[in-house]
């Protein structure tokens, strides 16, 4: 699939609507919760991806996934944590605090990178990342005391398997080893699943939780995953950051419509601080690599 600039990025608009919509669906949920949200929506993702990266790939992919090494397996598993994490947190918190926490990925990223690999980090990243970390404390400190805090942590275990996978990633790069993501995310699936069949029982569904949660893992992550990666392929890094904050916004609005969930004014505040410290940094770094005319 070949696109032009202006494809690519409303393809990724779409994409980040698509990512959005995890948190209205699950407030319409009637008997399913925690793990089982998580292993119907992992299971079908992998159905999905089972039929749909093959024609990406071919039949090279299960091989790829076959004969892995430990960098695509570590890869796997920091997938199955985030696909996981992702559905559990929003069963235990709101959705506008899970996707504001889900935003800092990036600029955790920038200090895996930093710690382990060894990359330098602008000082206009470090103080996005003190001006975000601020907008997170401040929602942190709000929920002490309440249920909320432990659906936050879940929640951070999401950016920070981000970061992980991003550094193992540019490990093996400079290593020479490209990582091939799309079986790393076929993987991922497939570990979320089986890790979580046993923890979603006694099976509690309805059959119209099902047919939610196999529309989320079709339509709400495996064909996103794989539009994502083809927008990759024109769209610059920076680029990409930037549209997917898009699913924060469109992810408070679609709750607050479609479920009546309107965020907090802790949620709100540490919103901005945190998608304004991203949209800043990732501004400026745009504007050093373009060249002046």
């Amino acid at each position: 699939m070949k696109l032009r600039h202006s494809q690519a990025v409303l393809l990724m608009v779409l994409v980040a609507f698509l990512w959005s919509t995890a948190g209205v669906v699950t407030r319409h949920l009637e008997f399913a919760r925690k793990f089982e949200v998580t292993f119907w929506r992992s299971l079908f993702a992998s159905i999905s991806l089972m039929l749909i990266l093959p024609y990406f790939q071919g039949r090279a992919v299960f091989r790829k996934i076959r004969d892995a090494g430990v960098a695509l397996w570590l890869s796997g598993v920091c997938w199955a944590v985030m696909f996981t994490a992702y559905m559990v947190a929003f069963t235990l918190t709101s959705v506008g605090n899970v996707l504001v926490i889900l935003a800092v990925g990036p600029l955790l990223t920038a200090i895996a990178a930093r710690i382990f690999i060894g990359y330098r980090v602008p000082l206009r990243t470090w103080v996005a990342i003190l001006v975000a970390g601020a907008g997170i404390a401040y929602m942190f400190a709000s929920q002490v005391g309440s249920a909320s805090i432990v659906g936050s942590l879940v929640a951070l275990t999401i950016p920070i398997a981000a970061a992980v996978n991003w550094t193992i990633s540019q490990h093996s790069h400079d290593q020479g080893h490209d990582l091939d993501l799309v079986p790393a995310v076929m993987l991922g699936a497939f570990l979320s699943t089986a890790s979580t069949c046993v923890l979603a029982f006694p099976l509690q569904a309805s059959m119209h939780d099902v047919v939610l949660l196999g529309t989320l893992g079709v339509f709400q992550l495996a064909v996103p995953c794989v539009l994502c990666m083809v927008c990759a392929r024109v769209l610059s890094a920076p680029e990409i950051s930037l549209l997917q904050l898009l699913e924060v916004i469109f992810g408070i609005l679609l709750v607050w419509v479609g479920a009546n969930e309107a965020p907090s004014t802790s949620v709100l505040t540490g919103g901005v601080l945190v998608i304004g410290a991203l949209v800043a940094n990732e501004w400026l770094g745009w504007r050093r690599r373009v060249p002046i005319s």
